[in-house]
């Protein structure tokens, strides 16, 4: 079983309560869930949050809408992960954070592969990126994050989840897009972020709710302003 681990949180300081911010009058989040829903190798989906009441609204709209959620430590995100994953006890763990509207559930499910034809413990595309900012997908096996919970010390290690399985010496692998796009930034952490992200929604959704990659560059390509709206921002992986 491949276990889908939604993380997300209210309590962003640049841009609050940006998962839940409407999207065609519809939270962020709920878009990228239908978005990751059409992922074939994920199993289920959950949705982790915090216990803090800062994420009630949070919990409340995913629940609502069909998602399970599970709630735990606001700032210890290994723990949060370890423990609603051993509820569902998975083969696989597919880290996923909430600020990324424009997840590609193609490219999810070609991480998914290369990760079980492989046999690696930890895969992702992002060990060097190649792809935007905002497709960022992780996948480990569960056995590797109870190692993590078990044996991470450092508060960085638990307030990130993965940088612990990386330093091990584990069996990795990365998928390498064959052009590197790793330059664009589709992740929402900033006004400018959200903004962008609307304005390819408001572009493309209408026609088509799957739109993927190669519409959003062909859109971007066609309309150079939006692409220019965010780009200014450094890469930056945080921690929702």
């Amino acid at each position: 079983m491949i276990l889908g681990l939604l993380q997300a949180r209210t309590s962003s300081t640049r841009l609050p309560g940006k998962v839940i911010l409407p999207i065609l009058g519809k939270p962020m989040i709920l878009h990228q869930i239908d978005r990751i829903g059409r992922a074939n190798l994920i199993d289920k989906l959950v949705l982790v949050t915090s216990s803090d009441d800062t994420d009630e609204a949070l919990a409340e709209a995913c629940l609502d809408y069909g998602v399970p959620v599970y709630r735990g430590s606001l700032d210890d995100v290994l723990d949060r992960f370890y423990q609603a994953a051993l509820l569902e006890n998975p083969d696989h763990i597919v880290r996923l954070t909430g600020d990324c509207p424009l997840a590609d559930p193609e490219i999810i499910d070609r991480v998914c592969q290369f990760h079980l034809n492989g046999g690696f413990d930890y895969s992702s595309n992002v060990h060097p990126p190649t792809w935007p900012d905002g497709l960022d997908v992780e996948i480990f096996s569960m056995e590797k994050l109870a190692d993590a919970w078990n044996e991470a010390q450092d508060k960085f290690d638990h307030e990130h989840v993965t940088p612990w399985m990386l330093r091990q010496g584990f069996s990795l692998g990365n998928v390498v897009n064959q052009l590197d796009l790793s330059g664009l930034r589709w992740t929402v952490d900033e006004p400018e972020d959200l903004e962008f992200a609307r304005r390819i929604f408001e572009g493309l959704y209408e026609k088509n709710q799957n739109f993927g990659v190669d519409k959003i560059l062909d859109f971007l390509g066609n309309n150079p302003e939006i692409q220019a709206i965010n780009q200014h921002f450094v890469r930056n992986a945080g921690s929702a």
